[in-house]
């Protein structure tokens, strides 16, 4: 039988909208649309080489994500950096990644840990930086997750995660230069991970939650 015409689209290529918005949420979390600035969608237009209508609605989508804040006419501020908003972020996040970790050390197996394991060790690499590891890193706690985590668990921690982006970027990148700081990466995730190989549910979220705070006293400490 034939599928009803319109009921299935044709398969396109991402629209201009969606690379807007990838594009300037990079540039925000990389630093290089400074926190506080206000710029015209003329501006961003330019800036892309695309029209306004794509860069209103990638505007719309950062705007919900609390990357950047609209204002009447034709412009918008990047969200400054704030430490009430951090501590709100971590204070989500906490609700929420513990427990799902409980439920996930019982569904992840030992290949999948010994994957993260080989992952892992490259987040103590002296030559690794946090802007290069960043979206292994997020991956790497994604997979941690996923076995117990929803649709939706996975939509709002993607958003927190995005939201926390810029604060970690900084924090982490001011400790850097310092090579135990690296040393000291590798082994906080290596605990993690020695921690969900105990499959012991408290333990497991003891670990997650010392984690958090250890990143969030980085991040208070670089703007503070």
């Amino acid at each position: 039988m034939a599928t009803p015409r319109g009921t299935v689209q044709p398969i396109t290529s991402r629209s201009v909208s969606e690379q807007a918005t990838d594009e300037l949420r990079r540039a925000i979390l990389a630093g290089g649309l400074a926190p506080g600035a206000e710029y015209s969608l003329r501006e961003l237009a330019g800036m892309l080489d695309i029209s306004f209508i794509p860069i209103r609605e990638a505007l719309r989508s950062l705007e919900s994500e609390g990357l950047v804040i609209m204002r009447p006419g034709r412009s918008a501020v990047i969200a400054p950096l704030d430490l009430d908003d951090l501590h709100g972020i971590y204070r989500l996040r906490r609700a929420l990644e513990p427990e799902i970790a409980r439920r996930s050390c019982a569904l992840l197996t030992d290949r999948d840990l010994d994957r993260l394991q080989a992952q892992a060790a490259d987040f103590g690499a002296r030559e690794q930086g946090m802007a290069d590891i960043y979206d292994d890193h997020h991956a790497f706690h994604l997979a941690l997750l996923a076995p117990a985590a929803t649709a939706w668990d996975i939509r709002v921690l993607t958003t927190l995660w995005r939201a926390a982006e810029r604060y970690i970027r900084i924090g982490f990148g001011r400790l850097d230069p310092d090579p135990t700081e690296h040393e000291r990466r590798g082994k906080a995730h290596a605990d993690l991970l020695a921690a969900f190989r105990g499959r012991d549910p408290e333990k497991v979220a003891a670990a997650v939650e010392q984690h958090l705070a250890r990143n969030e006293k980085i991040a208070f400490s670089a703007l503070a």
